[in-house]
């Protein structure tokens, strides 16, 4: 697109001394720009390193204090990881070129269906398909649990809406009979006045979870419950007891899936139970609106739901420029401090959306508490190495905005690690890193000593930063056991992704003919057989 009518400069800014064109090429930003005022570190500091003036007083005033890395650390750091891997990064996007050169030029010259035969070998001999990985593990220490050990939903959203990234931390705990009454899980009109009616069904669908999932003895479900009470027994440890329409009581058929209360009189106010790591809580008070319709006095039942939430830099952010980034990079580090707030207009007044604290009930199984995150892990995606970025420059080229990313991102999640936060992300002390769009084991390989740098630069201990990969190029994906064992001391996922990785396979082909409909690309044998690869290279 023309850009040039924003180009104007705004003659309510102070103009800059010097001012340059940049050509950008690659397909990333086509566009002539004009560089914004650049703050220049002193040169023995950062070398030939050149800062946006805004993006420098936000890393020097906000980023970095509490952290105990000195500005001019931080930005010499910088400028050498730059010198020495920018470079790379150009090369190493220099070789995606020539693969798929090769791949078009045969495509060309081989028409039609290709065969299978010669168009394995044509990968084999280019290089596309790497060299069998030996044999290895995954040894990523220190992950927490939520990604180690614990199956649930995972978020993305975009950090640059604080707003939305508030709610996405917060999306730990939901209510199920707001998802169930809220949305078509129950058909009929749901808008308006709550309606009595709706909100029996909805409890009706909650029942049926909490048997299926939280079974009672004998033959008593979780619809015939009209009390729930806690009895103390030796030694500090407790027992739910449940009272029948009956007359009679029931209790859980797992008694161990009672794991804490918050006690009440006459029955417990909360109930805490727990199944393969996850957690349901059911909020007893007979005097709220919703409990008063409940046999049981059940006015909420809040569900474990978003176990850990990707704070988006790359596919669902808007970050074009320096004041985009400052934006972003500001979002995370509030969430990274735990300060993160919105005010905000809801029902005709105004509200604080904060982050959640963390929820404590008294343990079931003796004495002491149970203290459970309120809310999601975060984890932070970086951009692809094939973005670049003005906002700072090494000499007069632009460079690698993900080797920023990595140092920014780093550098905020310090405030965590170090307990300067009003809350905890990482309670194993480490940072995690999403990193898209990276093709083959060799870019693995890369971002894997990036991470290095960084830590190196920052003081953290090696393989503080964990690195996610998402399995959405055709590259990955052919070699992905390669790109884990080029990763394995940090690797903590491997993502699937069907828009990201169609789209790799449309651009991959564009010479091989036209391709499926979308709609026809899920049903494809490729697609099943991607997803399938990627659970066979997880587990094996």
């Amino acid at each position: 697109d023309d850009q040039s009518s924003l180009l104007t400069s705004d003659p309510r800014q102070e103009r800059a001394p010097t001012m340059m064109k940049l050509t950008v090429g690659r397909g990333h930003r086509a566009a002539t720009t004009v560089a914004r005022r650049l703050a220049h570190v002193p040169a023995a500091a950062a070398g030939r390193l050149r800062v946006d003036d805004k993006l420098k007083a936000f890393v020097d005033d906000e980023l970095l204090p509490g952290t105990g890395v000195a500005p001019s650390k931080f930005w010499d750091g910088l400028s050498s990881i730059l010198e020495d891997m920018a470079p790379r990064n150009r090369a190493l996007l220099d070789r995606r070129d020539e693969l798929q050169a090769q791949l078009d030029a045969w495509h060309r010259a081989n028409p039609g269906t290709p065969d299978p035969t010669a168009y394995a070998a044509l990968l084999e001999s280019s290089g596309y398909l790497a060299p069998a990985a030996p044999p290895f593990e995954v040894c990523s220490q220190h992950v927490d649990p939520e990604l180690a050990l614990v199956a649930g939903p995972q978020l993305v959203c975009p950090v640059d809406n604080a707003r939305f990234i508030v709610n996405a931390a917060n999306a730990r705990w939901g209510s199920l009979l707001d998802a169930i009454y809220g949305t078509d899980v129950l058909p009929g009109d749901r808008a308006g006045a709550y309606k009595p009616e709706r909100g029996a069904a909805a409890f009706g669908v909650a029942h049926s979870l909490l048997d299926e999932s939280f079974p009672l003895e004998g033959e008593a479900t979780w619809s015939d419950v009209t009390a729930l009470s806690v009895a103390m027994c030796d030694g500090g440890a407790a027992s739910l007891q449940l009272s029948l329409a009956s007359g009679g009581e029931a209790s859980l058929r797992d008694g161990a899936q009672f794991v804490g209360f918050l006690p009440g009189v006459p029955t417990a106010r909360s109930v805490l139970l727990g199944k393969n790591g996850l957690h349901v809580e059911l909020q007893v008070d007979r005097s709220h609106r919703i409990g008063a319709t409940h046999a049981a006095g059940i006015k909420d039942v809040q569900v474990e739901s978003a176990l850990s939430a990707i704070c988006d830099m790359e596919d669902s952010a808007c970050t074009v420029d320096a004041a985009d980034k400052i934006v972003a990079y500001g979002n995370w580090l509030g969430l990274m401090r735990g300060e993160l707030s919105v005010p905000m207009s809801k029902g005709g007044k105004e509200v604080l959306r904060e982050m959640n604290g963390d929820r404590t009930w008294t343990s079931a199984a003796g004495p002491g508490s149970v203290t459970l995150p309120g809310r999601a892990l975060l984890l932070c995606r970086n951009v692809g190495l094939h973005m670049y970025t003005d906002a700072v420059m090494l000499g007069s080229e632009e460079v690698p905005e993900g080797i920023v990313d990595a140092m920014v991102t780093a550098a905020a999640a310090m405030h965590d690690l170090q307990g300067n936060s009003r809350v905890t992300n990482s309670k194993t002390g480490s940072v995690y890193i999403v990193k898209p769009k990276m093709h083959g084991p060799e870019e693995g390989a890369f971002t894997a000593e990036l991470f290095s740098r960084v830590e190196g630069e920052l003081g953290l201990p090696l393989h503080t930063l964990k690195v996610g990969v998402m399995d959405e190029e055709r590259r990955t994906s052919l070699n992905l056991r390669q790109m884990m064992a080029a990763t394995k001391e940090r690797l903590f996922f491997i993502n699937t992704g069907f828009l990201d990785r169609t789209g790799d396979e449309i651009h991959t082909s564009m010479e091989a003919g036209p391709m499926m409909l979308k709609a026809d690309l899920k049903g494809a044998p490729w697609y099943s057989n991607y997803e399938e690869s990627n659970v066979d290279c997880g587990v094996a």
